[in-house]
């Protein structure tokens, strides 16, 4: 359904389940793309349509252009064959469904979604959900799109198959993940009956509202009092003078939270102050400027004319960044060219979450010093 969106959409089913109010909230606020939106439907489309052909009989090889996103979707359609070979070889009568569109609405008001790809058979359904972004790594481990997904594909098959075992699985390719969240049938329908008055609400704009993590991608989040009052509560600090070690701990923790919420309250305030908006005690100016030549070949003439050396005028030739070169190149190929070329230097030593995957670091006096010299 092109240019539908569902109130209670799958994709941001996080927040709506903590959050009833903001469904209806968000609804009422108009959609904005982006590039990476638009980079996202156009790898849906080349995985689509490759894997479409792949099951006609046809390559199952990625044509496109881009090679960053030929061998992203590359990755994400070669784990789809894999599984789907998988679930051919355990049971015959498996089948395997591109872009299927989903009903969930037993469960959750007019719920509907997409498939990106499926399998299903006696023994198992697997629902597979292209993530082609990177700026934020997705986990299928209790994904509630996926579950609601998986609910929408029951509906569908469970009538015509006797699976027991639900296999939900992410694959972010630009990020090298595949991850898999498995239920039982039984435990599935469960979760999905108790989530029934939850999106009941939430489709009516009940409840109550309730900030954290889910508000990231919310619309409402820069007029949010609930957010605010959540951000400000971050760091609940002691009268004394002297921060404790613990708060400071809070601060950091709460560091990223903060940043990121003053940065969309800053972005959305100015867009509404170049609509016409006023702002107590703010007023809006010209930003900071940097001199530009506008003409630089009759600038390089110009010196050159003056008798200028061209080693002045012009930079040194230099390549591309990593980032760049992998871009137009393509990783696979840009590793096997420059192979041992190519090398990553330790990162300077960072403060993270307990929850961060990377080891602590042991630190020798001598590293310590070291990473000192390098922060100068």
């Amino acid at each position: 359904m092109p240019g539908v969106h569902a109130i209670l959409s799958a994709s941001s089913s996080s927040r709506w389940l903590a959050c009833p109010p903001s469904a209806r909230i968000n609804a009422e606020i108009p959609e904005s793309t982006s590039v990476y939106a638009e980079e996202g439907t156009k790898a849906h489309a080349l995985a689509e349509k490759t894997l479409r052909g792949w099951l006609d009989g046809k390559t199952a090889d990625v044509m496109t252009d881009n090679e960053e996103m030929k061998e992203a979707v590359q990755r994400y359609v070669d784990v789809c064959i894999e599984k789907i070979n998988a679930a051919r070889k355990a049971s015959p009568d498996a089948v395997a469904h591109v872009e299927y569109k989903l009903d969930f609405s037993a469960y959750v008001p007019k719920g509907f979604g997409t498939g990106d790809m499926i399998t299903v058979s006696d023994k198992s359904l697997e629902i597979c959900d292209l993530k082609y972004g990177k700026g934020v790594p997705v986990d299928a481990v209790g994904n509630t799109q996926m579950r609601l997904y998986a609910l929408g594909a029951v509906e569908a098959f469970g009538m015509l198959y006797g699976f027991d075992t639900v296999h939900m699985t992410i694959i972010q390719p630009r990020l090298d993940s595949v991850s898999t969240d498995t239920m039982s049938l039984s435990e599935l329908l469960d979760w999905g009956r108790s989530i029934v008055p939850i999106a009941q609400k939430a489709y009516k704009g009940e409840g109550d509202f309730k900030a954290g993590d889910h508000c990231r991608f919310c619309k409402f989040r820069t007029k949010c009092k609930a957010l605010a009052e959540y951000i400000k509560a971050k760091t609940k600090l002691r009268e004394e003078a002297t921060l404790t070690d613990a708060e400071t701990a809070e601060i950091l923790l709460a560091a990223k939270d903060i940043k990121r919420w003053l940065t969309d309250v800053e972005e959305a305030a100015l867009t509404e102050a170049l609509d016409g908006k006023k702002w107590p005690g703010l007023k809006l100016v010209e930003g900071r400027s940097r001199r530009v030549i506008t003409d630089t070949d009759a600038a390089a003439k110009a010196m050159q004319a003056e008798g200028i050396a061209d080693d002045l005028i012009f930079k040194p030739q230099e390549l591309q960044t990593l980032t760049a070169l992998e871009k137009g190149v393509g990783k696979k190929k840009l590793a096997a060219v420059l192979g041992a070329l190519i090398e990553k230097p330790k990162g300077k030593p960072t403060l993270v979450e307990m929850s961060d995957k990377r080891p602590a670091l042991n630190l020798t006096k001598e590293m310590a010093d070291e990473f000192d010299d390098s922060l100068i």
